[in-house]
């Protein structure tokens, strides 16, 4: 009986080097995922709240002396947006003393912030209509979430302020 012998490899075998490409390719595909997930993190949004957390600190106290000097008014406002097309409409505020008397001789200023985009702000400006009721206009709102700031002066002293989350359907 004789044996052959064949110096033939087998096509299938895993050796050293195939190992070695798989492990290469299965975390290079993770790393290239991984830093394009980190690129459109930090594109997106930058994290920073506030500019200055030490200037936001000093100022709180006189936060809390505002709002307590505010609810002390006892004033009522509300607000509704109402959109005309698709990215315009007016923002109508209703401003009430504490015994419910329409509120005269005010200044209303709104900002609508974009919590995402920096650039993205609406600034609106009011004119009054009568009976407490100041409307603006509102141009180049985008669908999404927003957070209308706003701020009524008196006297050129601020005494009403209130954020509120608002959601722009399409």
């Amino acid at each position: 009986m004789t044996m052959v012998q064949s110096n033939m490899k087998d096509p299938k075998a895993i050796t050293g080097k195939t190992v070695l490409a798989w492990l290469l390719g299965f975390f290079g595909v993770i790393f290239a995922a991984n830093a394009v997930f980190i690129y459109l993190a930090l594109g997106s949004f930058p994290g920073v709240v506030v500019e200055s957390s030490y200037e936001a600190g000093q100022a709180y106290n006189q936060e809390i002396a505002a709002a307590k000097l505010q609810a002390d008014l006892k004033w009522q406002v509300s607000s509704e947006l109402v959109l005309n097309g698709s990215d315009s409409g007016k923002l109508v505020v209703t401003a009430k003393d504490a015994e419910g008397a329409p509120l005269y001789g005010v200044e209303l200023n709104a900002m609508l912030r974009n919590p995402v985009h920096d650039g993205a702000d609406v600034q609106v400006t009011f004119h009054a209509d009568g009976g407490g009721r100041y409307v603006g206009e509102v141009e180049n709102l985008a669908a999404g979430n927003w957070t209308l700031i706003l701020l009524i002066s008196q006297d050129g002293e601020r005494k009403f302020k209130s954020e509120n989350r608002i959601f722009v359907k399409e």
